[in-house]
This record gives structure tokens, sequence and C-alpha cells, in this order.
């Protein structure tokens, strides 16, 4: 089986790298001319992971054509804001046999679609059985390094579910399978609130005990709207939703984590996403949360918090000391 990988960032790059050590034959594409251009003369990514050789089964492509053209399965791995006109791009290209995967962790702002929702509004009607999410607790750069580890793929077709994950497997990362695709989504999108709540707790040199609440309290208002919006419960306790908040919380190769730690040193949104090369997703999927918040009437304080300290210009101080002054409670998860 032959592999596409739409995007050539910092996670295509080391999704294809993975790809391409266990042997199989990956066409990565890759938009931007000078960093294609770049990639084909030294098969590494020096923008996105630098110091990380291309294994020889990845070829590099910037053409969307040729690079779908004859392949299985096709990973689509580009920040939400492109994905409807990227999908619009590629669809004329894709085959109905062709199995589609986002790795994109993201809700678009306007319509507070997720990926695979938007795969179906805009793809031919044969590929919608064939789409599935692959997501969890994942750094390319460490997936790139070989470290171990573990993510979950959801299909709403168990057997598509079960080809992505023996296509993907190998001995340092492993694949879970679920069916539960709307609840996979929402954790990899919502964790990213959380986590830059958490950066800025670093920055504001809070320690470990501010951390863990945020942390707590995070996962048990992503599942209060994902199980309101009819999520399975347990796909938040497994590697979409709690693995891949402790990460991106902890983490210092986090990008969302960055920005809270920048926001909580006292520098502003708007130079702090400026100076960054990726996209931190969690700033505008704060639009989207508390727009859902607010229709499915859930209550999600952190992420309140986290808009007003984006687009009200709010001390993170004070915020996080409104988060502990709110009416005392019973603790519950939803």
């Amino acid at each position: 089986m032959i592999a596409s990988v739409i995007g050539g960032g910092s996670w295509g790059s080391a999704f294809s790298i993975h790809l391409g050590r266990k042997g199989i034959e990956t066409k990565l594409w890759i938009r931007e001319p000078e960093i294609y251009d770049s990639t084909c003369i030294h098969r590494e990514n020096k923008t996105f992971l630098p110091g990380v050789k291309f294994p020889r089964p990845v070829s590099f492509h910037n053409d969307v054509k040729q690079a779908i053209k004859g392949t299985d399965i096709v990973f689509i791995v580009i920040p939400s804001e492109y994905c409807r006109e990227m999908y619009g791009i590629i669809s004329p290209f894709l085959t109905k046999n062709q199995i589609i995967v986002s790795l994109t962790k993201g809700i678009e702002r306007t319509s507070l679609k997720r990926m695979s929702e938007l795969m179906k509004e805009v793809f031919d009607p044969e590929l919608t059985s064939r789409i599935a999410v692959l997501s969890g607790p994942s750094f390319a750069r460490e997936v790139s390094d070989s470290h171990p580890t573990a993510v979950v793929v959801a299909s709403e077709d168990s057997a598509i579910a079960l080809t992505i994950q023996s296509f993907v497997s190998s001995d340092f990362f492993r694949v879970y399978t679920s069916n539960d695709v709307l609840g996979v989504e929402l954790a990899g999108a919502l964790k990213n609130i959380i986590a830059i709540s958490a950066g800025i707790s670093d920055g504001l040199g809070y320690g470990r005990n501010t951390l863990a609440a945020l942390i707590t309290r995070g996962i048990a208002e992503i599942t209060r709207l994902g199980v309101k919006m009819g999520a399975k419960p347990d796909t938040f306790s497994g590697l979409a939703g709690i693995g891949d908040l402790v990460l991106t919380c902890t983490g210092k190769l986090s990008r969302n984590r960055h920005v809270g730690f920048e926001l909580g040193k006292g520098n502003s949104i708007q130079s702090i996403l400026k100076e960054m090369k990726m996209v931190a997703e969690g700033v505008t999927t704060t639009l989207s949360a508390r727009k859902l918040a607010d229709d499915y009437k859930i209550e999600m304080p952190i992420c309140e918090q986290m808009y007003e300290i984006l687009y009200k210009n709010k001390d993170p101080r004070q915020a996080l000391k409104d988060l502990m002054k709110r009416k005392l409670k019973e603790e519950k998860i939803f």
C-alpha cells in the first residue's frame, strides 16, 4: 500500500518519516515552494523539523494531484483554518477506493464543524464511509525520534479503523481503534484550550498544584460538552482525551502551552503568534468552544476565562483568581 501525506509542517513531516521507516512508499505534499525546494535538496525539513532526515521511501511533491495519484490512504495534516479550502482542492483527485484520514486537531470557527464533518460536506458521498481520524499524545519531534507513542484511530466503519491500525502501527508507534469519531475529534481540539491555561499557570510561576487542578477540571468540562453532544464518556478518559491533555499541558514542545506561558510572562497574544512558525490551534478553538458551550448550555469556566484573556485582554492572574472564587460546589464530571 502507498500513502499520501498532505501537509509538510512538523507533524506531517514526522508522520511521513514514521511511515517511511516502516518501508511504506509515502508521497509528502509540501505547500510552500521554498520549503519544498529545500526539502528536496537536503531530504530534511529544515523549517519545521530540523535535524531529521527523511528515509528513502518518502518522496516530495508540490503538486497535489501527483501527491494523491495512485495512493491507497491519504493522511491530511494541515491546520483546521485551511481544511475546507484544501478539501475542495484535493476532492477532484480522490477515488472511491482511497481511505481518508484526518490528523488535524481543530474545529472550523465559522461553522463549528469538525474535520470529518467538513470532509463529508465536501467529498464525494462514496467516500463518506472511508473517513477516519487519528489523534492522541504525539509530539512530532518525539515521533520522528522514534520515542514509544500510542494514539487512537476512529472511524464509523470498524474495518477502516482496523486497516489504518495495521498500516500505521510499528514497534514504537502503537495504534488503538475506536468508533467514537465525535469524541476523538472534540477531545483533540478542546484540550488545546486547557493547554493554554496550563502554560499561563507556569508562566505566572504557579506550581504543580495549580497545574493538576487545571488538567483535572479541564477534562471535566471537555467531557461535559462532549457527552452532551453525543460522544462516549470513555473516550475522554483515553488517549485522545486525558492522554493528549496531559501531554499538551506539561510538555515543553506544546505550541499551545507555549502561547499560555508567554501570556503568563506578560507578552501580548499578537506578539506571541507573530513570532511562531507553527499554528497554535487552541487560540481559534477557544472561540468555537465558547459558542458550542453556549449552544449546548454547558458550563466551561476554564474555556470562558481563556476567551477573556485571548480576546478581551483580561489579566491572566485575575482570570485564575476568578476561577478559584467561583461558587463552591460538589465535584462532578458531567
